[in-house]
């Protein structure tokens, strides 16, 4: 089976630089991977993070689509809860007039930050995930027929974009399948955790739609490879050390490896750290591609999407470059 990569990239703030340079290395590595033969570039949509300063989809998308010609271009994804359908619809529609058959168009239910911030995109945010459903079938109808609700989503156009369930439990799973779309399992989140269980779920109770008679399903996992597996974990301390002070609810900018590996770890943490480095894709390229095989393989998926932090934005284009080189991504049919 030909194993597909594609990128989810989240513009991450780097430590003593301006985070407008997080937005703008985004749309070089979005150019590079479309060089290196990766099948979609995904990005994602965070609010008043210090770290991933991604906020706004949609807008980045369009900046990609001037600079790529082949690569298929997403939202993994937009907030729904936080807006109209009908605006979400109207915005790909102008994407997808921009870039003809190459916008995906992920969703997720997820705040995607604070709460406070949920509020203020959303007076209604509290009870806006209850609506999720009506809102991912209205924007299925917008973006696929000619009016729903007696309303049109203009551009119109020859081609749509094709929608996406995005979601690190079983709710997302159940609600790609009962609607008959492709799903998106956030591996990373949770280091794969119940990631059997959802796809399990999506597989057995998928509902065939017209234009997904089959059910269609890849997961994003995070990945560093470099030549020698001892230099890939060197760069991994950047997001090592962001884990650990996430967990005692401290936020900032990716740090130089260089400064954490003088720093270290507090011993209280190691517990956590190894567990946590033990289910991590990090190491020489072709290790790290065989274990990606090999989960690829078990869970019966034909594509991974790879996110990968690094402090260095030329070390995490070559661990881009490694891994396509180790799946022969050139050769594959574009």
């Amino acid at each position: 089976m030909t194993l597909r990569l594609s990128v989810l990239d989240q513009s991450i703030a780097l430590e003593g630089q301006g985070e407008d340079a997080a937005i703008r290395d985004t749309l070089a590595l979005a150019e590079h991977a479309e060089a290196l033969g990766y099948a979609r570039f995904w990005l994602s949509e965070h609010h008043g993070l210090p770290t991933i300063v991604g906020s706004a989809p949609e807008v980045l998308m369009a900046a990609v689509a001037a600079r790529t010609r082949r690569i298929r271009i997403g939202s993994a994804g937009v907030m729904l809860t936080h807006y109209s359908a009908l605006k979400v619809a109207e915005q790909f529609r102008v994407l997808e007039a921009l870039a003809p058959g190459r916008i995906d168009l992920g969703v997720g239910r997820a705040p995607g930050g604070e709460m406070r911030f949920a509020r203020a995109l959303n007076p209604n945010a509290h009870h806006a995930a209850e609506q999720f459903p009506e809102q991912v079938m209205d924007l299925q109808a917008w973006t696929s027929q000619p009016s729903h609700h007696g309303l049109t989503a203009h551009p119109r156009g020859e081609t749509a974009p094709t929608l996406w369930i995005l979601g690190s439990s079983d709710y997302g799973a159940q609600l790609a399948a009962h609607l008959g779309l492709p799903y998106a399992f956030a591996y990373f989140f949770m280091d794969g955790q119940g990631v059997e269980r959802a796809l399990s779920l999506y597989r057995e109770l998928y509902r065939p739609s017209p234009k997904h008679p089959r059910p269609q399903a890849t997961i994003c996992v995070w990945a560093l490879v470099a030549e020698r597996a001892d230099e890939a974990r060197h760069h991994a301390l950047s997001r090592d050390h962001w884990r650990m002070d996430r967990q005692r609810g401290v936020l900032g900018a990716l740090r130089d490896p260089a400064r954490l590996a003088a720093q270290g770890f507090r011993p209280e943490d190691e517990p956590t750290l190894a567990a946590m480095r033990a289910k991590a894709f990090v190491g020489e390229a072709g290790e790290v591609a065989e274990r990606l095989r090999r989960l690829a393989a078990e869970l019966q998926l034909d594509e991974l999407v790879i996110n990968t932090w690094a402090f260095d934005p030329a070390v995490r284009r070559r661990s881009y470059a490694l891994l396509a080189r180790e799946f022969d991504l050139s050769t594959l049919e574009r």
